[in-house]
């Protein structure tokens, strides 16, 4: 089991649970579909899990995945810029990363997020926009995980949380 970890958020300092295994099963998979859909000579790049990513002021967070591209201005080390960022929510300890993360992550306009959520075996797509998060699509049962810069990923929901 991994330990307990901090996150920055608005300069509070924040010790978050120690994920469960079937927390960190699913982390170990998205990673794996991600890190087997990249296409060769991707500007995209996926980053260790929980890789410790800076928010300027608003903190600094650590993302059970996250995935930054060097296309565009970039503002981020060697002109990198979050891409996509999955948070795998904790069981009683939901609030943090469903309501204040999601917000700052809104807040810079991160391009994608994906909230995958164990209790109802669902995850919520989220797509930057003028007005923030936009809700695209909460995919469940058959429907698979997929995204247009990972032209490879087609996961359907049952076996990415099989035997969680």
């Amino acid at each position: 089991m991994s330990e307990p970890y901090e996150e920055t958020i608005n300069g509070e300092e924040m010790l978050r649970c120690a994920p469960n295994p079937s927390h960190e099963l699913l982390v170990e998979r998205l990673h794996g579909l991600v890190a087997n859909n990249l296409p060769a000579n991707s500007h995209l790049r996926l980053l260790a899990p929980r890789s410790e990513v800076g928010l300027g002021g608003a903190g600094r967070l650590q993302p059970d995945l996250c995935i930054v591209s060097s296309k565009g201005d970039g503002d981020g080390a060697a002109g990198e810029r979050l891409y996509l960022v999955a948070e795998v929510l904790h069981p009683g300890d939901h609030h943090v990363d469903t309501v204040i993360k999601k917000q700052l992550w809104a807040d810079i306009r991160l391009p994608r997020l994906w909230m995958v959520d164990p209790r109802y075996l669902n995850v919520e797509i989220y797509a930057s926009t003028e007005f923030g998060f936009t809700l695209l699509d909460i995919l469940a049962n058959r429907h698979p995980l997929t995204d247009p810069c990972l032209p490879g990923l087609r996961c359907p929901m049952r076996e990415l949380f099989a035997d969680i």
